[in-house]
């Protein structure tokens, strides 16, 4: 531990990317050239270029969170290049980008153990992501490894106007766990700015998960001092009830 942080603790709130899922580093036209391929086969060309221009509004849009804390959607993202997400040949070519990213959403295997324990604490669980996917995409994953169930209350930045660190990002995931009073709510996370400078912000508790090589286009302006650091999650059970205690 990095500070004294006792007392009662309400709910868990989780960052997803690089939190709940292990950090996987990418390359990341390639999951825009899988799209392209599918919604430009005639062209290679063409679709090349289709995927960088996806990649700089990607991009754009990350930076405008990470600047302005506004928010993005990846449906604002292809109508912004224009790609017409109703049409068939998005939904097969967004199917592709999907079947890319699959390999790098599978959930840690200390989740299961460690949402269950919190729980059994009377402890809520919940989800604060930063994320341009859609609470489906999301709550399938989740479906999938077998943890939905045991999660009481999840935001995406996708349905509000914020990202992390804005202030009300974190208010909203509060409310969806039911807490009022952020003092007795800890976010873990793996990013020094959104996660900890944000939940620091507003009064929560902080336990930083430092394995994520987070991008220098993705870092913030200042840094969050964690109350805790743990290596793996299921550590996170023996930070919380040594707080409890």
């Amino acid at each position: 531990m990095t500070g004294v942080a006792t007392g009662a603790v309400d709910a868990v709130v989780f960052d997803w990317g690089g939190t709940l899922t292990p950090w996987h580093a990418l390359d990341l036209r390639e999951q825009w050239l899988r799209y392209a391929e599918i919604y430009e086969p005639a062209d290679a060309a063409v679709a090349g270029a289709l995927a960088d221009r996806v990649l700089a509004a990607e991009d754009e849009a990350w930076r405008a969170g990470r600047d302005h804390q506004r928010s993005a959607t990846l449906d604002q993202i292809f109508r912004g290049v224009g790609v017409d997400p109703d049409s068939a040949r998005h939904r097969e070519a967004l199917s592709a980008y999907h079947a890319f990213w699959e390999p790098h959403t599978f959930t840690d295997p200390d989740v299961p153990d460690l949402f269950a324990s919190l729980r059994d604490r009377g402890i809520a669980v919940g989800v604060l992501s930063n994320t341009l996917w859609t609470r489906e995409y999301h709550e399938d994953v989740f479906r999938r490894d077998g943890v939905l169930d045991l999660i009481d209350g999840a935001v995406y930045s996708s349905e509000l106007p914020w990202t992390k660190p804005h202030p009300d990002a974190f208010r909203a995931a509060l409310a969806a766990v039911g807490v009022e009073d952020p003092a007795r709510a800890v976010f873990v996370g793996d990013r020094p700015y959104d996660d900890i400078h944000g939940a620091k912000a507003v009064g929560m508790r902080a336990i930083l998960v430092p394995h994520s090589a987070i991008p220098e286009a993705q870092k913030g302006h200042v840094e969050g001092e964690p109350d805790a650091v743990v290596q793996r999650l299921a550590e996170v059970l023996d930070v919380v009830d040594a707080w409890r205690a």
